[in-house]
C-alpha cells in the first residue's frame, strides 16, 4: 500500500512539474508575440525560467499560467535593465564639473580686462618728435636818421624815417652765403623775402644789416639795435604767401643813421 502511494505522489509530482514547464513555455511563447521583434532579440528568456522553475509551487491547473504573463509581462523588466544599461553614457557628464568647480566664484572675463592698458604705451612714441614744418622766410623792419640832438645815444627821440636805404639779410646756411637786399619805402619800412634755399630750419644763420643811405648827411649806420653788425631774426608769425607757400615773418631793429651835425 505504501509503495503505491508513494508511486502515486512521485507520478503526480512529476506531472506538475511537467505542467509548470509545460506553462513556461506557453508564456514564453506569448511574451515574444507580445513583445517587439527588436526588443526580443536583446533579452534572453531563458534565464528568467530558470529563476521560477526551482520553486515547488502546488500543483495548478495549466489553464490559469498563461492567463498571469500578459498581466505582469517579465518582458517589461528587461525593458527597464537596457533602458539603465546606458548610464556609462552620463558619466562623462559628471567628470565635467571637477573642471568648474575650482572656480566658482572667479569670472574668467574679469581677467581679459586688464588687457587695455598696453594699448596706451605706444602713447609716448609722439611726443619725442614734433613734426617741424619747414617754412620761408620773410623779414621786416624801420629804419631811421637820428637827430642831433641824440647823436651817439642808442635812442630815437626825434629820429626821422629814411626813404630809400637799403638793407640787407645774409644767410649763411650754405657754403657760400646767400645775400638778399630790400629798400625801404617812404615810411622807412622795409620788407625782404629770403632765397627759397633759405627756410625757417635755419633762420639762427640769419642776420640783416644796414645797407647805404640816401642822404650823405645821415649815412653812417649805429649799433642801434645791431644795425651796424648785423642784427638776428625774431620770429613774429606764420602766414601763406598768395601762391599758397608757407611762410614765417621775422623781425629786426628797428635801425638807425647817425648824423653828420655842424659844430656851433
Amino acid at each position: 500500500m505504501a509503495s503505491t502511494l508513494f508511486k502515486s505522489f512521485f507520478f503526480l509530482l512529476f506531472f506538475a512539474i511537467f505542467a509548470v514547464s509545460t506553462a513556461a513555455d506557453d508564456t514564453t511563447a506569448a511574451e515574444t508575440l507580445a513583445t517587439p521583434p527588436h526588443h526580443y532579440a536583446a533579452v534572453p528568456p531563458a534565464h528568467h525560467h530558470h529563476h521560477h522553475s526551482p520553486t515547488p509551487a502546488p500543483v495548478a491547473p495549466p489553464t490559469h499560467l498563461p492567463l498571469h504573463p500578459p498581466a505582469q509581462p517579465p518582458s517589461h523588466h528587461h525593458h527597464h535593465h537596457h533602458i539603465h544599461s546606458q548610464p556609462p553614457a552620463h558619466p562623462p557628464h559628471y567628470h565635467l564639473p571637477p573642471a568648474h568647480a575650482p572656480a566658482p566664484g572667479h569670472h574668467h572675463h574679469h581677467d581679459v580686462h586688464p588687457l587695455p592698458p598696453p594699448t596706451h604705451s605706444p602713447a609716448p612714441l609722439h611726443p619725442p618728435k614734433p613734426r617741424l614744418l619747414r617754412s620761408f622766410i620773410s623779414v621786416q623792419g624801420v629804419v631811421y636818421c637820428k637827430s642831433c640832438k641824440y647823436a651817439g645815444v642808442d635812442t630815437l627821440l626825434g629820429a626821422t624815417t629814411v626813404a630809400g636805404a637799403t638793407v640787407k639779410l645774409i644767410c649763411q646756411n650754405t657754403k657760400y652765403p646767400l645775400v638778399q637786399t630790400a629798400t625801404t619805402d617812404k615810411n622807412g619800412y622795409f620788407f625782404i623775402t629770403a632765397p627759397k634755399a633759405v627756410t625757417s630750419y635755419a633762420f639762427h644763420k640769419c642776420k640783416v644789416v644796414l645797407g647805404s643811405s640816401p642822404t650823405p648827411s645821415c649815412s653812417k649806420a649805429s649799433a642801434l639795435h645791431g644795425g651796424a653788425a648785423g642784427a638776428p631774426l625774431r620770429p613774429q608769425k606764420s602766414y601763406i604767401d598768395a601762391n599758397k607757400l608757407p611762410y614765417v615773418l621775422y623781425s629786426v631793429g628797428p635801425f638807425a643813421f647817425e648824423p653828420t651835425c655842424a659844430h656851433h
